[in-house]
């Protein structure tokens, strides 16, 4: 009995432990008709992902799992290419910098659509978002999958770099007459207003400004400035996964504003009203007590027949 009870007790400290530790998966797809090759950069105190960077061709897509407790960004870097005599790596948009496909620590070059996460921060609760604070270069969507609570749809599904301000866009080098990406007013300009620095660095101070709203408008739910959390960051509990991607399908973006965190009434929230773990986890764990129940009953038989042979 002692034996059945200690093997009970691993099993059930080694479930805990997996729960724990595959908080999430980052499922990445590339729905644009070029290759998009995706950056990844954790927050202060948090190990980097495996890997941080890799390329997508269209139609493919990557998973890459994150610890519970992480935060960083996701991103894609666009127009890519491997210098044949150097063989340094380089984007033409959100480009990390690192001379290779891995950005190994190293964040986007503005401008940069970046996705942005918390994993099981305040109340337990899973934090995201869509920046264009640093400028946008490529439509990016957040989907949770699973979960609980008010789990939106999230993201800009808009081509932005047609539209793009004169003043405020990336062209693909100084001969190029194509449009990369479109750089923030802060970027563009680094006026305090437009960067919600010096006097202008309190929600009081800094208001959203022509350019901020350009982008708000055309993505509504989306981060434009600093100050813009109350409709644009979402919360997601009861560990979910989430997809990011890429030029996602008109069908897919979100159509509206509202349904930031805590709005409940989003005609987007996706939520599943349970507190259950992620499919995944949850068939590991069946798998596993089914295991354990096996074994139990095979010690069991053994001693028994231990006994009727005394």
């Amino acid at each position: 009995m002692n034996a059945q009870v200690s093997l009970a007790f691993f099993f059930l400290c080694f479930i805990i432990l997996i729960s724990g530790a595959l908080s999430a998966t980052f499922t990445l797809v590339n729905q644009c008709n070029y290759q998009v090759w995706p950056g990844i950069l954790s927050g202060a105190g948090t190990a980097q992902l495996s890997p941080t960077g890799f390329m997508l061709d269209p139609s493919q897509s990557v998973s890459v799992s994150a610890p519970t407790g992480w935060s960083g960004r996701l991103w894609g870097r666009t127009f890519c290419s491997q210098d044949s005599s150097t063989g340094k790596f380089t984007c033409a948009s959100g480009d990390c910098g690192s001379g290779t496909v891995e950005c190994s620590g190293a964040g986007a070059a503005p401008p940069a659509t970046l996705a942005e996460f918390t994993l099981n921060g305040a109340g337990g609760l899973d934090f995201y978002d869509v920046s264009l604070v640093d400028g946008y270069n490529l439509p990016m969507l957040i989907t949770p999958k699973g979960g609980a609570g008010n789990c939106s749809t999230t993201g800009c599904g808009v081509d932005l770099n047609g539209s793009c301000p004169n003043e405020l866009k990336k062209m693909m080098n100084s001969l190029s007459s194509e449009c990369v990406g479109c750089k923030s007013a802060c970027e563009a300009f680094g006026d305090p207003k437009y960067c919600c620095s010096g006097s202008y660095a309190t929600p009081d101070t800094c208001k959203p400004t022509d350019y901020s709203l350009f982008f708000k408008r055309a993505c509504p739910r989306s981060y434009s400035y600093a100050y813009d959390d109350g409709s644009s960051t979402f919360t997601c509990g009861g560990s979910a996964d989430y997809v990011i991607t890429f030029c996602p399908l008109p069908s897919d973006s979100p159509k509206s504003p509202g349904g930031g965190a805590g709005d409940g009434s989003s005609p987007m929230s996706r939520g599943v009203l349970t507190n259950s773990p992620s499919p995944l986890l949850t068939s590991l764990i069946i798998n596993i007590l089914v295991a354990v129940w096996d074994m139990m009953q095979l010690h069991r038989s053994c001693t028994d027949k231990g006994v009727s042979n005394i």
